[in-house]
């Protein structure tokens, strides 16, 4: 089967850095790709904030500084592609929200990676997520087809797997928290609820199957990763599955995207 083509095991150096799915040449983009990018910058600001984490705890550290600077490029090139996206009235002025939390985030980052900078790099990977999931909600609102629902959680796993990794080394450099302990157990749960939910879903191809196979594969590895207690080789295997785990969920939300955006045409 389709699955079998794919080594789930492979380096995480030859994984691709959260890679989006090209856009059209066009003067706007359509809902379907404005979600996506908008959701994508919630997985951004978690995954820098995990890769942040990684340097500080000489994690893969080198890998992790390099994967960063990828990420900060894509950051800034989802803002880019949402700015085609001729927002008006309320999403325009929480797309500007979002801007400068991001812009105010990416400042954060230069700073030096260690376990005093964490939890402000932390707190503002946050306000980011926070910011940027509130516009993706009002784009989905606004699409006004329950199915744009799909990318909007295919998209909320890409955030939730790193939040998870972040979460374990937040934990693993002793800045864990209340909020963070029940975030590692809330995520999990709905992790695993949105992979059913999207199993189950009407919209569906070939290529949305085999993901949706890779993505319950991944989850496994990941999960067994976040069971262990936190040493120097666990952790590796957290950065690693949760690399692993990011591509696959990535994948998927651009599946839909692609499925959706031919439901909705350029609206």
């Amino acid at each position: 089967m389709l699955i079998s083509r794919r080594n789930i095991l492979i380096p995480a150096a030859s994984i691709a850095l959260l890679p989006a799915f090209p856009l059209r040449a066009q003067a706007q983009i359509s809902s379907a790709v404005a979600i996506n990018r908008s959701g994508r910058l919630r997985a951004l600001s978690q995954r820098s904030a995990k890769l942040f984490a990684q340097t500080s705890l000489d994690v893969l550290a080198q890998s992790a500084r390099d994967t960063m600077t990828a990420a900060k490029r894509l950051m800034q090139a989802s803002l880019d592609d949402l700015a085609k996206a001729s927002l008006t009235g309320a999403m325009a002025s929480q797309l500007a929200t979002v801007s400068q939390n991001a812009a105010s985030f990416t400042a954060l980052l230069a700073s030096t990676p260690n376990k005093d900078n964490l939890p402000r790099i932390n707190a503002s990977a946050d306000r980011l997520l926070d910011e940027a999931n509130k516009l993706t909600n009002m784009l989905e609102a606004n699409a006004k087809q329950g199915s744009a629902k799909l990318i909007n959680t295919a998209g909320r796993q890409r955030m939730l797997s790193q939040r998870l990794a972040k979460n374990y080394f937040l934990a693993a450099a002793g800045i864990e928290t209340a909020t963070t302990r029940a975030q590692l157990t809330d995520d999990r749960s709905e992790f695993k609820a949105n992979l059913e939910a999207l199993g189950a879903a009407p919209i569906s191809t070939p290529a949305i199957r085999n993901e949706l196979q890779l993505a319950h594969a991944q989850w496994m590895f990941f999960e067994a990763s976040l069971n262990r207690k936190a040493d120097a080789e666990s952790m590796k295997t957290v950065a690693t599955t949760s690399e692993r785990l990011l591509e696959v969920s990535n994948n998927l939300a651009g599946h839909y995207e692609t499925a959706l955006r031919d439901l909705l045409g350029s609206t």
